[in-house]
């Protein structure tokens, strides 16, 4: 495998020499298959009910599990049959919803246990780009952070992640990854989604962050030129600042076989306690207790459309995202009583 590099997420390239880009839409062979009309969790019908309605007699527990295989099985059907809609980036809403989403949701609440702060800072309608520290050898704060807005947003709003080139280049993940809705994070695409009204989630640190020694555990890393600073002005939407507690430690990164990375063509290869010594259990994370919280929107529908070619307003903003970033990580840092509990 060839070096992974790693894309500016201010490069303003075109998309046509990118990473190939799924299809608009699965051709239905009945009905309309638009996401926007399929039944959500609590709907009737099609949707799968709550765990919680098999708390009746026996007549409407067996009620609940009739209604719910029905939903599994419309669920496949639909999958089958393609009566289903992806957008033009590859997302699939409905499969997010009822199969990732629930996959990764006992990890999120049993394992690293989220506490989630400060969630009605993000708008409940139109764009805004969540801009988060990145931390933990492999990439799952991204996934948490995905969970944590699906779940708790009063407004039941969706994260679009921004992705290096590396995740879609891997098999099996490229494909999921653009189920779940991440895209390649280049101004272009983000600023499409930006002005869909979508919630947008970029952590700038990149490489740097995630693949940092465990001694500069919460010490961010340098946020680039401020392209997503210019993509936020040029969409007239509000950066929301994310820190992110407990991600550093689900990994400690005690060394980096470069020669091995190099060969592999990752941008590092963690040494950690645990891996590679013991094998595949190694790979399993800590289990420590996480704490996201959001902070207050910075908003940018105030300056001109020229602002965002100012580098020196680049700098200024970019710098004040990091700062807010870094003080509420040393804050929920103190404040935590232990790294697991």
């Amino acid at each position: 495998m060839a070096d992974a590099k790693v894309i500016p997420f201010d490069d303003d390239r075109s998309r046509s020499g990118g990473v190939p880009r799924a299809g608009r839409r699965r051709s239905p062979v009945r009905g309309t298959g638009s996401v926007s009309a399929l039944p959500g969790p609590t709907g009737a019908q099609d949707a799968v009910p709550e765990a919680g309605g098999l708390g009746g007699g026996d007549a409407s527990g067996r009620g609940a599990w009739d209604r719910r295989i029905a939903g599994g099985l419309a669920f496949l059907r639909r999958r089958v049959t393609g009566e289903y809609d992806v957008d033009e980036f590859g997302y699939d809403e409905e499969l997010t919803d009822q199969v990732l989403m629930s996959l990764l949701r006992p990890v999120y609440e049993k394992y690293f246990r989220v506490e989630v702060k400060g969630i009605e800072n993000i708008p409940s309608e139109g764009g805004a780009l969540i801009v988060s520290n990145h931390s933990g050898t492999l990439p799952l704060d991204g996934l948490m952070l995905q969970v944590a807005v699906h779940d708790h947003h009063p407004a039941d709003r969706h994260l679009r992640l921004l992705a290096a080139d590396l995740v879609f280049m891997l098999p099996v993940v490229n494909e999921l990854a653009r189920k779940a809705g991440h895209t390649l994070a280049c101004a272009e695409d983000a600023e499409r989604l930006l002005r869909k009204g979508e919630v947008v989630g970029v952590m700038p640190e990149g490489f740097k962050g995630i693949g940092k020694p465990f001694g500069e555990r919460y010490k961010l890393q340098r946020f680039g030129r401020g392209g997503f600073v210019s993509t936020a002005l040029r969409a007239g939407v509000p950066i929301v600042p994310c820190s992110i507690v407990g991600a550093e430690e689900i990994y400690p990164m005690i060394g980096n076989a470069k020669t091995l990375a190099r060969l592999l063509g990752f941008p590092y290869f963690p040494i950690t306690p645990t891996f590679p010594w013991l094998g595949p259990l190694g790979a399993v994370p800590l289990p420590t207790k996480w704490t996201i919280q959001f902070g207050e929107p910075i908003p940018t529908d105030g300056y001109s459309l020229e602002a965002a070619e100012d580098p020196m307003l680049m700098f200024n903003l970019t710098d004040q995202v990091r700062e807010q970033i870094q003080h509420t990580l040393y804050k929920l840092l103190v404040q935590r009583r232990s790294v697991f509990f």
